[in-house]
């Protein structure tokens, strides 16, 4: 017998005889790996008891369930709004439906629940529409703690006793190769989505960029154009102002010699008053 076998046996007991059960049949094995293996065994939580006895006596309510999340996944592989949207309400339906079957079935058992593990409960079977290794898990009936929705593989791992095998469990309409190929695409088409969003994006980027350094070699023209104006101008100017400069000098020499003719006329003047004013004392 393999690992999963006892496990199988063993967690399809009442939680109070697994221990007792777990170190008696460990005791019994002759491979000493093996019994190693058991006993490493852990009790299972209440709730997950409660889906491994759900797993077991209720094996059509499961298929249902798990086919019903075969087709979710087809759904959501293939993007179908509408399907996922009249899926999604049945997924919600049959879960408090057979989360109220596997309450009702502990309590067949002599078990009774409380609010808070009938929660777990029903976590456990949505885990399972979500994820095809959580619906191997949960049929497995080999639990040792309830799921949670978009749990991890390692985590998925740790809440099995014994393995899952090599194949998820799936609607059998939908292999598991198509399934994988399906959850590929829908990555690429995503990938291809972000990709091109990201594109487009650049591309806006880019083109106000383009615009922008039109726009400033634009204004850098206009500058040049300025600049070249006031150039000229300045060019003008300084012309000019040589111009007026040599003017100025030339009319500095011209006021020197006009003053020089002013002071001359000024003394010629005074003389020539000088004698009128003796001729008039006469």
């Amino acid at each position: 017998m393999t690992i999963d076998d006892i496990a199988g046996e063993l967690y399809a007991l009442p939680p109070q005889e697994f221990t007792q059960a777990r170190n008696a049949r460990a005791k019994e094995l002759d491979d000493a790996r093996l019994a190693a293996q058991v006993r490493a065994l852990r009790k299972p939580l209440l709730a997950a008891w409660v889906v491994n006895l759900f797993a077991r006596e209720r094996v059509s309510s499961l298929r249902e369930a798990l086919d019903l999340a075969g087709e979710l996944r087809e759904a959501q592989a293939e993007l179908d709004a509408a399907a996922l949207t009249k899926l999604n309400r049945q997924r919600r339906a049959l879960i408090r439906a057979l989360a109220q079957q596997a309450e009702e079935l502990a309590a067949e058992h002599g078990e009774s629940i409380t609010r808070s593990t009938a929660d777990a409960v029903e976590q456990t079977l949505n885990a399972a529409m979500f994820d095809a290794d959580a619906a191997a898990a949960v049929a497995s009936g080999r639990l040792v703690r309830p799921l949670e929705v978009g749990g991890d593989s390692a985590e998925l791992v740790d809440a099995v006793a014994g393995g899952l095998g090599d194949a998820p469990v799936t609607s059998p309409s939908i292999p598991v190769d198509e399934v994988k190929a399906r959850r590929e695409r829908k990555d690429a088409e995503r990938a291809l989505r972000t990709a091109e969003t990201a594109l487009a994006q650049a591309e806006r980027e880019r083109d106000e960029l383009d615009r922008t350094s039109k726009k400033l070699s634009d204004q850098v023209d206009r500058l040049d154009d300025r600049v070249g104006e006031l150039e000229s101008e300045l060019a003008r100017a300084g012309q000019e102002a040589d111009r007026a400069r040599r003017e100025r000098d030339a009319l500095d020499g011209g006021l020197a010699e006009a003053g020089a003719r002013v002071e001359e006329a000024r003394a010629a003047a005074a003389a020539t008053q000088a004698a009128l004013d003796r001729l008039r004392a006469e």
